[in-house]
């Protein structure tokens, strides 16, 4: 079954889906040289009996792909996606350059609202879908194009990100959605498809700029809200949902097994209420399982 990873990584993003069929999704990464060894390690022994292995870029930020160029020599990045841009940079770091050569090369593929593509999103007789729906950008959009016309201006890339959602088949969703601005969501919520899901990761690492409004929050009624690593005093905390921060869980690991979810972390002693114990030990770090809803619950 399916296994959905958020890994620590400090004030950036990093996460990982194992397919249950024959493909791996990495989504982000924030590699810096104290943690890239052991990072890419375990990147290269999870993904090494999948076939597709593909990257996505949310937006063109670089705690959203810092070590790009390491993992690209490690695992190599056959089929990278992100949201078409031009954005230009003053800093001309190593991940920059290998990002925008990605961005601009012959392996890249463009995401925007409805995208359909083999094997992301639409099945053949090779292979099967791996279930991941892109439901923003609407390159159309006027405060989509104004958010670009910013960024290639100098200003942050933040507004250029994708939303991705991906379900398991009656079982658990997910959803990303960069480092999207609290304005910015309220001003598309009415020209973007949000349903149901299990478990939101939350904008921007959390802080209170990317808050997720309440007009997105009634839609998705979300179980669980993962909180990612901003500084503690720009958080926010989501009062009245179920959490996890991974400021205090380090690594998390969701394993999706017949309609329920099984969390681990790496941080010894963290715990929620919330879950109970299942008493699984597939991975170390179990601190408890939760059924999957299919119905609302506000």
């Amino acid at each position: 079954m399916p296994v959905i990873k958020s890994l620590s990584v400090g004030n950036g993003d990093m996460f990982y889906i194992a397919h249950a069929g024959d493909s791996f999704t990495m989504i982000d990464c924030n590699l810096k040289t104290d943690s890239s060894e052991e990072l890419i390690a375990e990147l290269k022994r999870v993904a090494r009996t999948k076939g597709m292995r593909r990257f996505i870029c949310t937006h063109p930020d670089e705690d959203h792909f810092r070590g790009i160029e390491l993992l690209d020599k490690a695992l190599p990045i056959n089929n990278f996606y992100c949201v078409k841009n031009t954005v230009e940079k003053d800093d001309l770091t190593d991940s920059w350059l290998h990002y925008k050569s990605l961005r601009d090369g012959d392996k890249v593929f463009y995401l925007e609202k409805g995208v359909r593509r083999r094997w992301l999103n639409a099945s053949d007789e090779s292979r099967g879908s791996a279930g991941v729906q892109v439901l923003w950008p609407n390159v159309s959009n006027p405060n989509f194009i104004e958010a670009m016309r910013k960024s290639e201006a100098g200003h942050s890339p933040n507004n250029l990100s994708c939303v991705l959602r991906y379900a398991v088949k009656d079982g658990a969703s997910f959803m990303w959605l960069g480092d999207l601005e609290t304005d910015f969501m309220e001003s598309i919520a009415d020209d973007i498809e949000l349903e149901k899901t299990t478990v939101v990761f939350a904008s921007h690492h959390g802080r209170k700029t990317g808050k997720i409004p309440d007009s997105w929050l009634k839609k998705l009624d979300p179980q669980i809200i993962v909180i990612g690593e901003a500084p503690r005093r720009d958080m926010h905390y989501y009062t009245g949902y179920q959490t996890i921060t991974q400021n205090t869980a380090g690594h998390i690991t969701l394993d999706c097994s017949d309609g329920k979810v099984h969390v681990y972390v790496s941080a010894e002693g963290y715990s929620r209420d919330f879950l109970s114990d299942e008493g699984e030990n597939k991975y170390p770090g179990y601190i408890g399982s939760f059924e999957v809803e299919t119905e609302y619950t506000l």
